[in-house]
């Protein structure tokens, strides 16, 4: 395992031969590495910095795990829920914020004429929630809103409108994020807008048509335009899935791409040349170099039959 030495003042070293393996990793396998030191060694600190997809985090993390430099994660307990930790807010508390908290009046007022209804009290409780114990600042929730109504418009029709647990459970995600200010939902929901524009594009070509796609779909889409693939190689990768499973699959397709990211390849030149079968290779090799191999293998096989006949005579 690598070391990782951060110096004072918030100077963050690293070995020469940590610095040579991360030359070799792709891109995102460097800035999770660079994350992970920043946070001081926590991957979740790591992630909630980075602000990525899951898939487009696992494979750095795996590749960080081929070179030696992070070790295997143990599997987690289940996390608790996070609605346990904020306080159990009562009907009184919220009553007091809308009487003596201008600000979250204005934001009640606000959520309801979004969501075309007025809160209940249940739903009053869970917007002061978000306000309250998560503190992100109304205008942060107020865009927040838009855009989940927005996201359920766009799945299900004009006209239909999130519920506020919905809305709750996106903020924790935004908190999470780190997306806490104005300037930071703008430009989260401009990529946001952006992803869905290429989703809209290539969803039909992947088969998708007549619905919305699946939420485990747009982050699989997510991670794959983020490994920086253009739509013709995402198209090229929905081809060998066809040919090799029949019908769609979305992981087997996934880790096509996967694997084309961890070579580097992200370009059709790129994996024509460098995604090549262990039969296409020996096919193209020269006759000299298949003696070579070939005379390798036959000396190995010796080798290791010389080797358990030792063995079984010990034995014996």
């Amino acid at each position: 395992m690598a070391t990782v030495v951060a110096l004072a003042g918030e100077v963050v070293s690293m070995t020469g031969e940590t610095a040579d393996k991360l030359l070799r990793l792709p891109g995102d396998a460097a800035l999770l590495y660079i994350a992970l030191c920043r946070c001081g060694g926590d991957p979740s600190a790591a992630e909630g910095r980075l602000g990525w997809q899951s898939l487009r985090l696992s494979a750095a993390d795996e590749s960080l795990q081929c070179a030696g430099l992070v070790g295997a994660r143990p599997a987690a307990a289940a996390p608790a829920l996070r609605d346990n930790a904020p306080p159990e807010y009562n009907t009184r508390d919220v009553v007091a914020a809308l009487e003596g908290d201008a600000s979250f009046a204005a934001l009640q007022r606000e959520v309801e004429r979004r969501l075309g209804a007025m809160l209940t009290p249940a739903d009053l409780k869970q917007l002061y929630t978000i306000y309250d114990y998560l503190a992100l600042p109304p205008e942060v929730i107020l865009t927040l809103t838009i855009w989940c109504v927005e996201e359920m418009e766009e799945k299900y029709g004009i006209g239909r409108r999130p519920r506020m647990s919905q809305i709750k459970k996106t903020a924790y995600r935004w908190r999470d994020l780190g997306i806490d200010t104005l300037g930071a939902a703008e430009e989260f929901l401009q990529r946001q807008k952006g992803l869905h524009a290429r989703e809209r594009e290539l969803l039909p070509k992947l088969g998708v048509r007549g619905r919305a796609p699946l939420d485990k779909e747009r982050d699989y889409l997510a991670a794959w335009i983020d490994w920086g693939f253009p739509d013709e190689v995402i198209l090229m990768a929905y081809e060998r899935t066809l040919l090799k499973k029949q019908t769609m699959s979305w992981p087997y397709m996934n880790s096509i791409l996967k694997s084309w990211h961890g070579k580097g390849l992200h370009t059709v030149r790129a994996v024509e040349a460098g995604d090549v079968s262990p039969a296409a290779k020996e096919q193209a090799a020269t006759p000299a170099q298949r003696e070579s191999r070939r005379s390798r293998r036959m000396a190995e096989d010796l080798a290791r039959l010389k080797h358990t006949a030792g063995r079984s005579g010990e034995d014996g």
